[in-house]
């Protein structure tokens, strides 16, 4: 276990809080899709002395001195991203998912202009154009739906007539909470022939596309790739922005920067690059298979013992289960209730939602936290009969107490990167 000698003496509230959270994720099991473990390589590369440099601008062309090493790691990290998702073009340098997303609308459209994405109720993301946003007061935003629930196609008949209806300058893909796999070719035909730029938010499943096990939207002719950088992808918490051709990037680039932010937090630039560095050994697809073995076999475990999952499976690494309907219990009981014998989700929204998003009828759940711990299908029978059986003895408290135990004792078979020797 990492020593931490002078945060205990500078600030032991802090330290014991550390302590504290190093406790939780080593004896909990992590479900909550979009949240995984990094190495101990990019834990290292994120506190070390890049974080002293402010690099205002980009390698080659910065407006401070002293650029030598920044511009290393920040040129690794483009290139490493680049050659990860087949594209002539990568910054690195947006803080997160969402300011990646800003950024990108701002460089490719004018106030006012329609961008048409995945509802938020079927599994898009608040940054897609829900009304709680500020980015709804600048751009337009419509939206598409599935078109069967049960096995979670995309209307895109739909899609098409509301494309030609709205003549919209982005058509959008991706999501956070949908299990299956989306039709870029279509998706690229419909934005053609409105004269669309083609993006591809890609925040969850892009360990999945750089490790080979899910399609590249790029191969379809996208235009850009929005993506945060640690979920599947497995690196520090950040953002990044990829353009299949070099000349679209230059729009993006100058809007990351000076158009949005200042000087990028180099720290984290360089932990991508390691990261990345990561995901191109061949390891690492091996990885992202079993993400998707292990989702696929705990989705089909709760539907064997009678669940209801929203699109009946899963393609990538996330489920969704109605807990409605499955249990007669709201998700967010569901969280609370596994919160107490160690075991992490969300609760969520199921397409169209009777309940409200605080008090939904879902919980989401995947598989790229455990699947680092090298957790393999057999185990996900063990989490799966956990699960079930924290919800049957819910009313039990000397019941969930001993389950909570046998939870700990499980796992600590399976050690958190950086935190266990």
């Amino acid at each position: 276990m990492p020593i931490y000698t002078a945060l205990q003496a500078a600030d032991p509230v802090a330290y014991n809080a550390l302590m504290g959270e190093m406790k939780r994720q080593s004896d909990g099991v992590e479900l909550i899709a979009s949240e995984n473990y990094i190495s101990p390589a990019v834990m290292e590369m994120m506190g070390t002395v890049f974080n002293n440099k402010y690099s205002e601008g980009y390698p080659g062309k910065r407006y401070y001195g002293g650029q030598e090493f920044t511009d290393i790691v920040e040129s690794l990290a483009i290139e490493r991203a680049k050659q990860l998702f087949g594209c002539q073009h990568a910054n690195v340098q947006p803080h997160a998912g969402c300011p990646a997303n800003v950024a990108m609308y701002f460089a490719l459209m004018e106030p006012g202009e329609c961008v048409l994405g995945m509802d938020l109720g079927h599994g898009g993301h608040l940054s897609h154009g829900h009304p709680v946003t500020y980015l709804t007061k600048i751009f337009k935003f419509v939206r598409y739906k599935m078109k069967d629930v049960e096995t979670g196609e995309l209307d895109y008949d739909e899609m098409r007539r509301v494309a030609l209806q709205e003549k919209p300058k982005i058509i959008l893909a991706g999501f956070s909470a949908y299990p299956r796999e989306v039709n870029y070719a279509k998706m690229k035909a419909i934005a053609d022939e409105v004269g669309a730029y083609t993006v591809a938010d890609m925040a969850h499943i892009a360990g999945l596309i750089a490790g080979k096990q899910l399609r590249n939207p790029f191969e379809d002719g996208f235009d850009v790739i929005t993506t945060t950088t640690h979920k599947t992808l497995r690196g520090p918490r950040g953002g990044m922005i990829m353009c299949r051709e070099a000349e679209l990037g230059k729009k993006i680039d100058k809007m990351v920067f000076p158009g949005f932010q200042g000087g990028p937090i180099m720290q984290m630039v360089a932990a991508k690059a390691v990261a990345f560095g990561e995901a191109l050994r061949p390891e690492f697809q091996d990885y992202a298979k079993q993400i998707i073995k292990n989702s696929k076999h705990l989705a089909k475990f709760f539907m064997d013992h009678g669940a209801k999952l929203v699109t009946n499976g899963t393609d990538n690494h996330l489920m969704l289960i109605d807990c409605v309907k499955s249990w007669n219990l709201p998700g967010g009981e569901v969280e609370t209730l596994l919160d107490r014998v160690g075991i992490t989700l969300n609760k969520n929204m199921i397409p169209d939602d009777t309940r409200k998003p605080m008090d939904p009828s879902g919980v989401r759940l995947g598989t790229p936290a455990i699947t680092t711990r090298g957790m393999k299908e057999v185990d996900m029978d063990i989490l799966g009969g956990f699960i079930l059986k924290a919800i049957e003895k819910r009313s039990d408290d000397s019941a969930i107490t001993s389950l909570h135990g046998e939870v700990i004792e499980w796992c600590r078979r399976f050690p958190v990167p950086g935190i266990a020797a």
